[in-house]
């Protein structure tokens, strides 16, 4: 594959359009057709192609900009004086530094520049720190060393002062270009992976220690892992498993062929399709968490079609609206003002599902719980959870506490346990990914 058409599909991937392969090989046979010349046509022809969504559409026009776009021009304390000196390699570099020189040296300059940044490697460019680094390579790739070993000897001739301010202007000039280059790269490939790092720091974080200022970028790494759920799950629903040959039917359907099997059928297993009742505790006892919760709590209405969404901290009350309808903070503010404020019961909290939400419960549903199981000494109704155990198709507890801490002072985690299909510690976003993964996965 051409490698330029190779590196524009790494820099969308990077910056989170999910490009597949079946997409990049349509992408290689629309350029084949429109060429890199006419890049009006090319972005349209690509954007067709690469982008399935608003959101991949908007990422496909900026990074296509920045991609396939010549780095801003650098302006120059003093251009480079017109000079021959009589060695072909710097009479080269010095051409290249006229900006303009016969119409073409800026484009011949650009044209150098990004054969020199290839071959320097500057696409693996990670940190901004790594920007002199990838400019000097750069530039011993552009073959700049000639010009430098000119300008150290001619500088100790008092009669070669112009001719060294003219070299110096030259280097200067390139220098300043290389590291416009490297910058745009950066731009490309290092800050989204600079980006992909610190959300993968956030995301395996102990939600109890998530700072504040950490809130922002955990919405969109909960939001993408929503995105990526409900695409990876949406796709195995959508292949269509043959399954075992049902022999008797297919001689059934064949008979008027002799018997020659020309119709074959086959025995297909139903599939549920998924079904989520989420409960979320939102009360005292897990505050340094509801925040986190109630995020995974929204990003789920991404993630899943049919899903109920439920909040306590005695009272329990149906937030699938504010979940759905409004921004993430005033979701959030609304809940925890209408749900927040009362004392933890996890009993009353089923008995209100069981009384106005039952229904809500049946063979096709998980049930997710976020919580601690701290009920205050308060009965936790044991009967109604294992009643609603038994209507639902598996039960799914997730604690912010550690596994050590479980059935200590007024916890009813262990009393819980038998009850569940599983029951675990979450401790980062990760945690959460995985386990809503594990659900979906069980309707396949």
């Amino acid at each position: 594959m051409d490698s330029i058409l190779a590196g524009f599909v790494r820099a969308l991937r990077a910056a989170g359009a999910e490009a597949s392969t079946a997409e990049t090989i349509d992408a290689a046979r629309a350029l084949a057709l429109v060429g890199y010349a006419d890049r009006t046509g090319l972005k349209a022809a690509l954007g067709l192609v690469l982008a399935k969504s608003e959101d991949e559409k908007q990422i496909h026009d900026e990074v296509f900009d920045l991609y396939f776009g010549r780095p801003q021009p650098v302006a120059m304390d003093q251009a480079p004086a017109r000079l021959r000196t009589g060695d072909a390699a710097v009479d080269a570099l010095l051409d290249l530094a006229q900006p303009g020189a016969d119409g073409q040296g800026g484009d011949a300059l650009a044209a150098a520049l990004a054969r020199a940044a290839a071959s320097a490697g500057v696409d693996e460019i990670r940190f901004a720190t790594q920007t002199g680094y990838y400019a000097r390579q750069t530039l011993e790739a552009l073959g700049i060393a000639p010009l430098e070993a000119r300008l150290a000897e001619r500088r100790g001739d008092p009669e070669a002062q112009a001719e060294v301010q003219a070299l110096e202007a030259a280097r200067d000039q390139l220098r300043r270009q290389a590291r416009a280059v490297v910058q745009q790269r950066y731009a490309i490939f290092g800050k989204p992976a600079t980006e992909a790092f610190m959300t993968e720091v956030v995301v395996t974080r102990a939600l109890g220690r998530m700072a504040p200022a950490e809130m922002e970028r955990m919405k969109a790494a909960v939001a993408r892992m929503a995105r990526k759920l409900a695409a990876r799950h949406a796709r195995r629903q959508r292949v269509e498993l043959r399954g075992q040959l049902d022999l008797r039917r297919t001689m059934r359907a064949n008979a008027g062929h002799d018997g020659v099997p020309i119709t074959l059928a086959f025995k297909h297993r139903r599939r549920d399709k998924p079904r989520i009742v989420a409960v979320c505790d939102v009360s005292g006892s897990v505050a340094s968490h509801v925040r986190f919760l109630l995020l995974f709590l929204y990003a789920l209405h991404d993630a899943v079609g049919d899903l109920r969404s439920f909040a306590f901290s005695n009272r329990l009350q149906d937030v699938a609206e504010p979940l759905e309808k409004l921004p993430f903070d005033d979701a959030m503010a609304l809940i925890l003002k209408e749900v927040g404020n009362g004392s933890t019961d996890y009993g009353q909290a089923w008995v209100d599902l069981h009384d106005r939400h039952w229904d809500a419960i049946d063979r096709r549903t998980t049930v997710i719980v976020l919580g601690d199981g701290r009920s205050n000494g308060a009965d936790p109704r044991l009967d109604l959870f294992a009643e609603l155990a038994g209507r639902a198709k598996r039960v799914v507890w997730l604690c912010p506490e550690a596994e050590g801490r479980w059935g200590t002072g007024d916890s009813a985690m262990l009393r819980y346990r038998p009850y569940c299909t599983s029951m675990s510690h979450c401790a980062t976003a990760a945690d959460l990914e995985r386990t809503l993964d594990e659900a979906l996965e069980a309707y396949h």
